[in-house]
């Protein structure tokens, strides 16, 4: 499976709280944190629901 590289880049303030959870779940807590997580249908939806508060970019 890929890998996607996710870094938060708008802060909390512009989330409700269903998004910060999820972003929480991502492994995302601070400003300009990057993770790397597996592409499933699971985390593709996390990311669906705050994309824009994050980047996201394709990792080998």
């Amino acid at each position: 499976m890929a890998k996607l590289k996710l870094t938060l880049v708008r802060s909390y303030s512009a989330a409700d709280k269903r998004q910060i959870a999820n972003l929480q779940s991502l492994g995302l807590r601070k400003m300009h944190q990057s993770v790397v997580v597996e592409s499933n249908p699971v985390t593709l939806g996390m990311i669906g629901k705050v994309n824009h508060l994050v980047t996201v970019e394709e990792t080998k």
